[in-house]
């Protein structure tokens, strides 16, 4: 097809209306509306609901993990689907931290013993997933901090040790904290552009032996799947594919500069993050870049991440300018087809994205920085000199408009059936732990999504992409409003339930204070210094 040649490519972005409010159904028989209940919840939440159960009366505990026995959430609004209509009204009753019923209020009573809350004007929603994080540090700060903001399974994108043993305290119940489905070690081709200086662990594979032996070694370590990286060679990359598929673990990540992203599409890789890669792709000028892109160097010798990033950075910036200029519709119509038809999930993380091209926007200080060490939000501004300081105000203008042409990607993207998925890349500086979801969403609103669509962002479409069991307890996140009629919403949180355990306001209050007052006593690491990057384990804010 002929490219376009109208001067202005950047594809167009309509704001998505809120739904109007959807009347009450009257019901006809109460099976017939558990029935639907059950079925919508299991659909919607990804959970498996178990068959009836009579529920024992039974203490709860106090671990950290551990579930409400028999709880029931009586009179709430349930938002179950992208499409379904609201369960007004409703009741669901909690066995072992498992949903075993589900109906309206008028007919379906609580069981004998049951831990009752009643949650007239309120709403219940699917626990949040976050797709795309990089965190470490003290385990009393970063993982409560999920669940306690609504996100109740996450996606870590630069599998450590750390986080293997975060996931067995939190599944045996003594530490808080959301579901970790966990990458490997970044698998890059020589030089990566993180140097050593982070003190993550890293693999660089130089052919197909490497690639292959790298694939072998991250499932015997334990990862759920392989994180692929920038700087891959193909021949590197085919090889991750292939092997792959033999070792049955999935690889995702970043689509590799020296291959198209319709080859990365067809080989099987199962979602593809951030936003960079998709410029050349849509571009009628891709070979071109892709040539220059080719010429683009890091220098091995160079000790400093955030140095390599500044200088990947100052030599990408040119030509994204110019794939933005040739966005060709036909060639990003086509893509995008390709993409939906192969099942492959984007990451979009507009919200790093925003922080690094929007960078007139950035707050001063926030309120939830107060759940993070001061000498950390404190490094912050000086991190994001060292990183975007050197640019013109020519260069500030076109990275403005840049991040313009993203949303309209991503708003295109969706209109074509690409699956979308709410991630962050927390871990990067301005980004809190769970509160930067929630400013995810409200991007993807930016971008012309609908509430439902977003609200399908954080929930199903992740819900499938990390695979998650359909058997597990109950994630759910009470709100004080409707997030389907503003998604910003999402953040009014009553009450959480994490893993089956009920999380109350009460609870959550005294648990958000404990963490503010470990962050308020917490010092720097050992000499001192804070990082100097823009935080241990930011992964994917460079171009790729």
């Amino acid at each position: 097809m002929p490219t376009d040649p109208t001067p202005a490519r950047t594809p167009a972005r309509t704001p998505a209306p809120n739904p109007a409010p959807i009347p009450a159904a009257t019901p006809t028989r109460r099976a017939t509306l558990v029935t639907a209940g059950l079925g919508t919840a299991a659909a919607l939440t990804g959970i498996t609901l178990a068959p009836h159960a009579t529920a024992a009366a039974t203490t709860a505990t106090d671990r950290p993990g551990a579930p409400t026995d028999v709880l029931a959430l009586t009179h709430a609004t349930v938002l179950t689907g992208e499409n379904s209509r609201p369960l007004l009204d409703h009741t669901l009753v909690l066995t072992g931290g498992r949903v075993v019923d589900s109906g309206p209020s008028a007919q379906l009573k609580p069981p004998p013993h049951a831990k009752v809350v009643d949650l007239t004007g309120k709403y219940v929603v699917p626990g949040l997933v976050e797709s795309h994080i990089h965190t470490s540090g003290d385990e009393a700060l970063t993982p409560p901090l999920f669940p306690l903001t609504g996100i109740t399974a996450v996606r870590e994108m630069w599998g450590q040790p750390l986080h293997h043993t975060w996931r067995k305290k939190i599944e045996s119940g003594t530490l808080l904290g959301p579901r970790l489905v966990i990458a490997s070690p970044i698998v890059d081709g020589p030089p990566s552009i993180w140097a050593r200086d982070i003190g993550l662990p890293l693999i660089e594979v130089t052919d197909e032996a490497s690639a292959r032996a790298a694939v072998r070694k991250v499932k015997r370590d334990g990862a759920d799947f392989v994180k692929v990286y920038s700087r891959l060679s193909p021949e590197a990359y085919y090889a991750i594919a292939d092997e792959s598929a033999r070792q049955r673990i999935p690889f995702a990540g970043h689509c590799p500069d020296s291959l198209p992203m319709s080859r990365a599409a067809t080989s099987g890789q199962h979602s593809i993050e951030h936003l960079h890669a998709m410029l050349l792709a849509t571009s009628s000028r891709e070979r071109e870049i892709r040539e220059a892109l080719a010429k683009v160097r890091i220098d091995p010798n160079d000790p400093s991440s955030i140095s390599r990033y500044s200088s990947w950075f100052r030599q990408v910036h040119p030509l994204e300018w110019q794939a933005m200029r040739s966005y060709d519709r036909s060639r990003a119509r086509r893509l995008y087809d390709t993409l939906a038809e192969r099942g492959i999930t984007v990451t979009p993380t507009l919200t790093v994205h925003h922080s690094l091209e929007r960078t007139d926007e950035l707050p001063a200080a926030a309120d939830e920085w107060k759940y993070l060490p001061a000498w950390l939000t404190n490094s912050w501004p000086q991190t994001w000199e060292s990183l975007v300081g050197s640019r013109t105000p020519e260069d500030t203008a076109r990275i403005r408009q840049i991040y313009e042409h993203r949303l309209g990607m991503v708003e295109e993207m969706h209109r074509a059936g690409v699956q979308l998925a709410a991630g962050t890349d927390t871990g990067t500086g301005y980004a809190v732990p769970g509160f930067s979801l929630h400013e995810e969403l409200r991007r993807l609103s930016e971008a012309g999504l609908s509430t439902h669509q977003v609200l399908a962002s954080a929930t199903t479409v992740p819900a499938r992409l990390l695979r998650l069991p359909k058997d597990r307890p109950a994630d759910l996140v009470v709100l004080d409003a409707n997030p389907l009629a503003d998604i910003r919403n999402t953040r009014r949180i009553h009450a959480v339930v994490n893993a089956g355990r009920y999380i109350g306001p009460q609870e959550r209050t005294r648990l958000l204070a404990a963490i503010e007052k470990a962050a308020a006593e917490s010092t720097p690491p050992e000499g001192g210094a804070a990082p100097t990057t823009a935080t241990p384990g930011c992964a994917c804010n460079a171009p790729h």
